[in-house]
């Protein structure tokens, strides 16, 4: 890859091929705000009026365009090289996410339509290419204005405001082809037994042939196992020589070669299980503190894409070096890149969707809702870093519409029909049907009348009296943490009339500091309570209660935050 393509770095490490193409960079564009490009056959053409640079969306600076009105519609173009050699296998193209209804022309014929800004899809777009330069377009159809569409954190007005932020429209994640053989691995799923120090794998085939998986730990051979297989699933078992278990702060990761006939795919993973136990959550066997932060993902320059492969992995240096051990990753699929770092530095992960924005209380918006859902699970199934799963986040009434219970519970059980492995809160904060874990989000700025409120919980009673009437009542016996609190208004800039917190903000940084504290603390000291998740990590535009700024500069020493979230806590072993 050469230097001057922005994010050359391979996007899923866990499925790494040497045959690939990064179609990151400039890029014909041209918006479409009268959504009428297909009516006029923009798919055919080749001289849109603009450029900006992939995978950053029309909305960041650093796309080259900044416009950051609403986009209903976006096309790009751009022309890629085919080889004779490679056209003896099957040409697959890959998008990391592009938001929100795509669909993709090769050489002015559709190549597939995806819906869903949040995960990643691929088409084999084998019988559309040639040798030599080709013509690929992407049309994008963008409405965070409807009821169909899940947003997340993006803003439906024309500003941002409160906790909504600055839109992403089109293309934000990495653009890459594929030249795999006829024969090769379309998909795997890792199941590591640490009991038993076996990885047992199953991967989607497409084709005949012979799969091998090798692992190897800082270099050293750990084993191999082969089977056979055709067109579908093939399971095989990998005993490994020597066990080294992943785990919080300490990432462990194997390297994995897996072939399959000519396919050869670079891997990894990581032995890591983890499982409920009362009211803790164990990884490993071992009571484990999850002292978590809330991670929006979003930057100054780039809105939802990371200006580079190193921003990603400072953000997680950040929250360490804050004594913080993991992060509800929120109202945002995060891309792959980022869940391979995690994984690297062993740092603790919460998978969510991005719900907002969609009717809650509508049959048919679940349309939209469920498959991204499944596509999200299926692609980031593999981390070791994940631990749970947690697909709607605060549902709200809809325009006075409370939520379809029966749906939030399908999607419960679905979530753990696909995954046996790990648990999945049904809805983070409220309104919990059917859940593994209850957690609350608790905004209160008082850390006397806070710890209060968790007292009874101490007794198996509830952690509290019910502030939001019938619809959230404690199920006894269920492990609990507040996976949202804090939240403390702290601006560098005192005059700031715009920024934005929960409740009172602090006058001094000492009232800050001891606010922090005490909140932090009174969850820490509670035997029943297993984690907790403080608001937020970072500032975002001006929602200005981060750890850091929005430039990712510290607000006061770190060593502070580090001193109070890195005390035992009650539950640890």
């Amino acid at each position: 890859m050469t230097a001057n393509i922005p994010r050359a770095e391979h996007p899923f490490p866990q499925m790494e091929r040497e045959n690939w193409m990064n179609l990151n960079g400039t890029w014909d564009f041209e918006f479409d705000f009268g959504v009428s490009g297909l009516e006029r056959g923009y798919e055919k053409r080749t001289d849109f009026k603009d450029k900006i640079i992939v995978p950053f969306c029309p909305e960041s600076v650093l796309s080259g365009i900044g416009y950051t009105d609403f986009i209903p519609a976006v096309w790009y173009h751009r022309a890629f090289p085919v080889t004779e050699e490679q056209l003896r296998g099957r040409v697959l193209i890959h998008f990391g996410a592009v938001d929100y209804d795509c669909r993709v022309f090769v050489n002015g014929k559709e190549a597939g339509r995806h819906k869903g800004g949040y995960v990643s899809f691929v088409f084999d777009i084998t019988g559309l290419v040639h040798a030599g330069e080709n013509d690929l377009t992407v049309y994008a159809q963008d409405d965070t204005r409807s009821p169909m569409q899940p947003i997340g954190k993006q803003s439906d007005r024309y500003a941002s405001y409160a906790c909504s932020y600055t839109r992403t429209t089109g293309i934000w994640q990495t653009v890459w082809l594929e030249f795999v053989p006829v024969s090769y691995m379309k998909a795997v799923q890792y199941y590591p037994n640490v009991s038993e120090g076996t990885l047992t794998i199953k991967a989607q085939v497409e084709g005949e042939g012979v799969l091998t998986a090798s692992a190897s730990y800082e270099g050293r051979d750990c084993g191999s196992a082969s089977a056979a297989g055709s067109c579908g699933n093939i399971l095989l078992t990998l005993p490994l020589k020597e066990l080294h278990l992943w785990e919080p702060g300490a990432g462990r990761l194997y390297d994995l070669t897996l072939t399959f006939g000519e396919d050869s795919v670079h891997s990894y993973f990581g032995m890591r299980e983890v499982k409920l136990d009362g009211y803790r959550f164990l990884i490993n066997g071992k009571s484990v503190f999850q002292r978590l932060v809330l991670d929006q993902g979003f930057y100054p320059d780039g809105i939802y894409t990371a200006p580079s492969d190193e921003a990603l992995q400072n953000d997680i240096r950040l929250s360490m070096a804050a004594g913080f051990n993991g992060a509800r990753l929120h109202q945002k699929v995060f891309e792959p890149r980022f869940l391979y770092h995690c994984d690297r530095m062993g740092y603790l992960t919460w998978g969510e969707m991005a719900n907002w924005g969609f009717d809650i209380s509508s049959y048919t918006s679940y349309e939209a809702f469920i498959p991204e859902w499944m596509q999200a699970i299926e692609r980031d199934f593999n981390h070791p870093s994940i631990i749970g799963w947690c697909p709607f986040n605060e549902t709200w009434d809809y325009e006075g519409r409370k939520q379809i219970d029966s749906l939030l519970a399908l999607t419960y059980r679905l979530t753990k029909q696909y995954d046996t492995t790990r648990p999945c809160i049904d809805t983070s904060g409220n309104f919990h049907v059917v859940t593994d874990i209850y957690d609350v989000h608790d905004y209160e700025q008082d850390p006397a009348v806070f710890a209060a409120s968790y007292e009874p919980f101490k007794n198996g009673t509830g952690p509290f009296a019910d502030r939001l009437g019938n619809r959230q009542q404690y199920t006894e016996g269920l492990p609990m943490f507040v996976s949202e609190y804090g939240g403390i208004k702290w601006s560098m800039d005192a005059s700031d009339e715009k920024a934005w917190g929960y409740g009172n903000g602090p006058k001094t940084e000492e009232e800050f500091l001891s606010r922090y504290k005490g909140l932090t603390e009174a969850l820490l000291s509670n035997p029943k309570m297993f984690g907790f998740c403080y608001t937020q990590l970072t500032d975002v535009e001006q929602e200005q209660n981060g750890i850091y700024t929005y430039d990712r500069k510290e607000k006061v020493d770190v060593k502070f935050f580090r001193d109070v979230n890195t005390q035992k806590a009650a539950i640890e072993d």
